[in-house]
C-alpha cells in the first residue's frame, strides 16, 4: 500500500493532492525550485527537496532529478499532477522500472493516447466516432493540401505531439496551408523535437464537451459525468461547468459508453478524460484522451460526492472501484472559472510580479484552489493559472451568482487578472441561455462588451466620488445645519 507519495508538480494542484494524503495519514514529499522556495506546498508537505534552478527544464522537467528524491526520499508513489511531466510515458516507464508505483496510466497506455494519429486508429476499430480526415499521417504540405480538398476547407492542422492549443492552425484555403504547415511543424518540433501532422475536417462552432473516466486495474470501467468547456481562449479552458446545458440523460448515457470503449480500446487505468467536439447537428467526436487528472476535475468532485485524488490513490493501490456506474447521480451544478493572472487586454498575455495582498472568497458551496498569500509572487517561468474558483448550486442559477459573488469577493493585488472577464461572461444572456461555444469569446464580443462594461463602472465609481465630495463638502454640511435648525422634521429623515 502507498505510504508516501512524492509530488512531482508545485503550485495549487500539488497543494491539492497533500489535502487528500494528509486525510488518508499518507506522508508526502514537496520538490521545488529556486524560485519557489516559499511556496506553500513545500510548507505543507511531510518532506520538501530543492530540485534546482527555477526554468523547468532544470527543475520540475528533470527526471533524474526527480527521481533521485524519490529514490533518497523513500516515496513509493509518485503523483504527477497536470503539465510538466504528467503526460510524459518516459517518466512513467522510468518510475515503472524502478518499482515507484506511478499514480496515472501505465507509460504503454500513456504513449498511446499522447500519440494523437495511433490513438484516433484506436477509436475507429473502438467504433468511437472521431472527426473526418486524414487516415495516417501526411507527409508534406502537398499531401495536406490534397486532403484538404477532398473533406474540403476549413480544415485543421494538427501535431500529434501537440497539445493545450499549441500545434493547431485553422487553414481555410489552399494559399494559406504551406505557411500554416511549417509553423505547425515548427511549434512540434520546439516543443518534444519531432514532429508528425494530421488534417483533419475544422468543425465551426461545436462545443467541447469531456467524460470522466475511472478504470481499476481489474478492468471496471465507469464515466464520472460530463464536464463542458467550451468557452476557451486559443484553445485553452476559461469556463467549466456541469452537467452541461445540452447533455441529457439519455445522451449522456449514450455518449458515456464511448468512453468506456475508449477507455479499454487503449487499456487505460487510473483516472482520465475524453474529450469530444460536439458538432451542431449534435454528433459528437472523438478529440483525445488526457491521461492525467485535469484541472477542472473540483466540478466533477462537487456533483458526484467523490474525492478524485483519494479514487486514484486506491486504483493505483490496485483496489477495485468501489461503485457501479448505476450507483452514480448527478447532484446539483457547479461551475469553475480559472483565475488567470494575464491581461485580458493585450491577448491574454501574462501578467507576473509579487502579490502583497490577496481576499480568497469562501462561503457556502464555494471552494478555491489556491497557491496565492499575501507576500507571494506569480512567477514568469511557470502556467500563469493562480486558482481554481469552484462554486456549486442546487440549481444552474443558485451556481452562477454564488460564482459573480465569489468573483466580486476575490481580491489579488499586483497583477492582472481574468476575474473581470469572467463577470462580464457569467452576466450576459448568451451564458445565462447555455449557447456556449469555443468560439463565444468572438462570437459575442466578449471583450468589447467587457470594455464598455469597465468604463461603467469608471462612470459609476466617480459619479459616486463627487457625491461623496458634495456630501462632505462644508457648504452642504452647513446647508443641512441651517435646514434642521428651522425644521426639525426635515432633521428626522436626515438622520435615518
Amino acid at each position: 500500500m502507498i505510504s508516501k507519495v512524492l509530488i512531482a508538480n508545485r503550485g495549487e494542484i500539488a497543494l491539492r493532492v497533500i489535502k487528500t494524503c494528509k486525510a488518508l495519514g499518507i506522508k508526502t514529499v514537496a520538490v521545488y525550485s529556486d524560485e519557489d522556495r516559499n511556496s506553500l506546498h513545500v510548507k505543507n508537505a511531510t518532506e520538501s527537496y530543492h530540485i534546482g534552478e527555477a526554468a523547468p527544464a532544470k527543475s520540475y522537467l528533470n527526471q533524474e532529478k526527480i527521481l533521485d528524491v524519490i529514490l533518497s526520499s523513500g516515496a513509493d508513489a509518485v503523483h504527477p499532477g497536470y503539465g510538466f511531466l504528467s503526460e510524459n510515458s518516459e517518466f512513467a516507464g522510468l518510475c515503472e522500472k524502478n518499482k515507484v508505483t506511478f499514480i496515472g496510466p501505465s507509460a504503454a497506455s500513456m504513449d498511446l493516447c499522447g500519440d494523437k494519429q495511433q490513438c484516433k486508429a484506436a477509436m475507429l476499430k473502438a467504433k468511437v466516432p472521431t472527426v473526418p480526415g486524414s487516415p495516417d499521417l501526411v507527409k508534406d504540405a502537398d499531401e495536406a493540401e490534397k486532403i484538404a480538398n477532398e473533406i474540403g476547407y476549413p480544415v485543421m492542422l494538427k501535431s500529434v505531439y501537440g497539445g493545450g492549443g499549441r500545434g493547431i492552425r485553422i487553414v481555410n484555403t489552399d494559399q494559406e496551408l504551406q505557411g500554416a504547415y511549417e509553423t505547425v511543424t515548427g511549434e512540434s518540433i520546439a516543443a518534444v523535437g519531432k514532429s508528425a501532422i494530421l488534417v483533419e475536417k475544422f468543425l465551426a462552432q461545436t462545443r467541447h464537451i469531456e467524460y470522466q473516466l475511472a478504470r481499476d486495474k481489474h478492468g471496471n470501467t465507469v464515466h464520472i459525468f460530463e464536464r463542458e468547456c467550451s468557452i476557451q481562449r486559443r484553445n485553452q479552458k476559461l469556463i467549466e461547468q456541469t452537467p452541461s446545458p445540452i447533455v441529457d440523460q439519455e445522451t449522456r448515457d449514450r455518449i458515456g459508453k464511448l468512453v468506456v470503449n475508449a477507455a479499454e480500446a487503449v487499456d487505460y487505468t487510473n483516472l482520465g478524460t475524453v474529450e469530444f467536439l460536439r458538432a451542431d447537428n449534435g454528433e459528437f467526436y472523438f478529440l483525445e484522451i488526457n491521461a492525467r487528472l485535469q484541472v477542472e476535475h473540483p466540478i466533477t468532485e462537487f456533483v458526484s460526492g467523490l474525492d478524485l485524488v483519494k479514487l486514484q490513490l486506491d486504483i493505483a493501490n490496485g483496489e477495485p472501484i468501489p461503485f457501479k456506474q448505476s450507483d452514480l447521480k448527478m447532484n446539483g451544478y457547479a461551475i469553475e472559472c480559472r483565475i488567470n493572472a494575464e491581461d485580458t487586454f493585450l491577448d491574454f498575455a501574462p501578467s507576473t510580479g509579487p502579490i502583497p495582498n490577496v481576499t480568497i472568497p469562501s462561503g457556502p458551496g464555494v471552494r478555491c484552489d489556491t497557491y496565492l498569500y499575501p507576500g507571494c509572487t506569480v512567477s514568469a517561468f511557470y502556467d500563469s493559472l493562480m486558482a481554481k474558483l469552484v462554486t456549486w448550486g442546487q440549481t444552474f442559477e443558485e451556481s452562477r451568482l454564488r460564482m459573480l459573488n465569489a468573483l466580486n469577493d476575490f481580491y489579488i493585488q499586483g497583477v492582472e487578472t481574468s476575474i473581470p472577464l469572467y463577470k462580464t461572461i457569467l452576466e450576459t444572456e448568451e451564458y445565462k441561455n447555455g449557447e456556449l461555444s469555443t468560439n463565444f469569446l468572438k462570437r459575442f464580443d466578449i471583450i468589447e462588451r467587457l470594455k464598455e462594461d469597465i468604463k461603467k463602472q469608471r462612470k459609476d465609481k466617480h459619479l459616486a466620488a463627487i457625491a461623496a465630495a458634495v456630501m462632505h463638502s462644508t457648504f452642504f454640511q452647513s446647508r443641512v445645519q441651517s435646514s434642521t435648525t428651522k425644521n426639525p422634521r426635515w432633521k428626522s429623515r436626515m438622520d435615518r
